[in-house]
């Protein structure tokens, strides 16, 4: 029977740590030949980390990575490890380096350069034109990169048709809900296009606003998983794979008569390299039994969003996080969110009650403080207010109080928290939802003042089911009723309600998912059933916010469209719908 232990090292790498990232390589390496693994592989640019945008206009940053993978050459006797790296030749790749005991065997390019949403790799890459076969223990083994497996006529089946059993595909493809279902539907049916062992390895961790789920998985030529790797957390996967249940599938599969004409049509070289003919004569360990499932919605969200955060907090070195706690919704989420990723210890909450503040608001910033264990401060912003109004007042002399006078009171607050952050060195974190973004509902240097948005992504439904979830996990309440309960407010005037000024959010979140992430006119966002009225207006609100998201910090993407990266709109604009 022919078996080949394949090891799928699932790690979370920090862009420009070729140290911190060789370290981890080397030690699944050495957990991997404990375990017997005859084939390791690690995620998409691995060495580097990803993605490494312009520091690879840095020829200092690719010598760096190019002795990164000499000491994991060096360290990678008694098994075969692919890794990503960037190949520097005439030209930059993303690349993989296929090492055999200890050797550099050979190297795969990227051919599908993926340019859209998030992606830039054309502005980097050159593509690659070749799709060799490595022979692994008599087995043949397909070696490709991300985009590579996402389309049917790729390079995948080409390796596949010249005689790759097992096709190994190294990721890194960030997270965003649905994402995952999607991913599996459709490298299963690569698997029992291909008749061969998916082996997909993807990369898990933070990265500026990017998150990576991890999620790696195996699966069988009839399209099953039979292995699957953690979400959100680094993981060492190994299963055993049967590769005679290949052969006897292709055996039974017509199209494999067909073989020989998509050799001639395919325009890759599929050149094969021989590593190894006979099996590992070496024992293998037993291998103990593995059952990962998906946690699904609203869960494996919470977790998107605890992972950006930790990672953005520690990879950049900050010791603590400051919030702006207002008793709202919004504020008690994201310090939910920074205790989870970062223990009490680090989070410090900041009431600043001003004469508008209601006393519900006071208390339930208070109770929220109590059952988090985080320190809050109380600084009130009424005599600063009252300073403002008494210097503004020749200025403003005429006039009748409006928005000016409710933005004073915002920017008062972001002034406090970005002083706080100033003196002791905290990360200010922005509470605002998709929906303020969306629509400019918040004041520039004011609630947007900070470092970090970590619910940026996430529309205010969105918000309040993940409340709701993750009070489903304490024992008690977390997360007041009181705040869950009581309608959403700026609390910058008397009686001020969200819906003062916008739709309520059950009828305005599905309108701005359509317009902002499926680009939908607002005629065909009508023909939905909203009423024209209110979809104009939220769709002139969002067009006229762009400068305000150009100024905004950069925020944790969970959807499949985010401001920033993903949505890239000009500022100076007249087209309209």
């Amino acid at each position: 029977m022919r078996r080949l232990r394949i090891g799928l090292a699932q790690i979370n790498t920090t862009v420009g740590d070729f140290d911190g990232n060789t370290r981890k390589i080397l030690a699944s390496i050495a957990e991997a030949r404990n375990l017997g693994v005859d084939l390791l592989t690690f995620p998409e640019l691995t060495v580097c980390g990803y993605p490494p945008e312009d520091l690879l206009l840095k020829p200092r940053f690719i010598e760096e990575n190019g002795k990164a993978l000499k000491e994991v050459i060096k360290n990678s006797s008694g098994l075969t490890v692919v890794v990503g790296f960037v190949d520097a030749r005439e030209d930059i790749y993303d690349a993989a380096a296929i090492i055999h005991d200890g050797s550099l065997a050979g190297i795969y390019h990227k051919i599908y350069l993926p340019n859209y949403g998030v992606f830039d790799e054309n502005r980097y890459f050159q593509a690659g034109k070749e799709c060799p076969v490595y022979v692994i223990n008599g087995i043949g083994v397909g070696v490709n990169i991300c985009e590579d497996l996402w389309y049917e006529a790729a390079p995948a089946a080409a390796q596949a048709y010249s005689g790759a059993e097992v096709i190994v595909n190294i990721s890194a493809s960030p997270y965003h809900f649905g994402k995952g279902k999607f991913r599996e539907r459709t490298f299963a049916t690569r698997a029992s296009d291909s008749v061969a062992v998916i082996v997909y390895n993807n990369l898990v961790g933070g990265q500026d606003e990017l998150v990576f789920d991890g999620s790696s998985l195996v699966i069988d030529e009839q399209g099953r998983v039979i292995a699957r790797g953690k979400q959100f957390e680094e993981d060492l996967i190994v299963a055993d794979i049967d590769v005679e249940a290949v052969f006897r599938a292709r055996l039974h599969d017509p199209r494999w008569r067909k073989q020989a004409l998509l050799l001639e049509e395919q325009k890759w070289r599929c050149d094969k390299t021989v590593l190894s003919e006979m099996p590992s004569a070496n024992s293998k360990p037993p291998l103990s039994p593995r059952q990962v499932e998906p946690r699904g919605l609203p869960g494996e969200v919470y977790d998107a969003l605890i992972l950006g955060m930790r990672d953005y907090v520690y990879k950049n070195d900050f010791g603590k996080v400051v919030i702006g706690l207002s008793g709202g919704i919004d504020s008690s989420l994201v310090a939910t969110i920074a205790v989870d990723a970062l223990g009490p210890e680090n989070v410090v909450g900041v009431a600043m009650p001003s004469r508008y503040t209601s006393a519900t608001s006071r208390t339930d910033a208070e109770l929220l403080a109590r059952n988090l264990g985080i320190k809050l401060m109380t600084v009130p912003i009424d005599g600063i207010f009252q300073s403002y109004l008494g210097g503004l007042a020749v200025s403003f002399e005429g006039a009748e109080p409006n928005v000016a006078e409710e933005n004073i009171q915002a920017r008062i607050r972001g002034n406090v928290l970005m002083a706080l952050s100033n003196k002791f060195g905290w990360l200010v974190l922005t509470t605002g939802n998709k929906s303020e973004m969306a629509t400019g509902y918040a004041t520039l240097y004011g609630d947007m003042a900070g470092g970090f948005a970590v619910i940026k992504d996430a529309p205010k439904t969105l918000v309040y089911e993940l409340a709701r979830y993750r009070n489903t996990l304490a024992d008690g309440e977390i997360i007041p009723s009181g705040i869950m309960d009581k309608p959403p407010s700026a609390e910058l005037r008397p009686d001020q309600f969200d819906t003062d000024t916008l739709p309520p959010y059950e009828q305005l979140d599905p309108i701005l998912t359509a317009y902002v992430e499926e680009d939908k006119s607002i005629e065909e966002i009508v023909a939905m059933g909203f009423d024209q009225d209110v979809v104009e207006r939220a769709a002139q609100l969002v067009d006229q916010s762009e400068y305000k998201r150009r100024q905004a910090p950069l925020g944790i993407k969970i959807t499949p469209r985010a401001f920033g990266r993903d949505r890239r709109l000009p500022i100076t604009n007249r087209f309209k719908g």
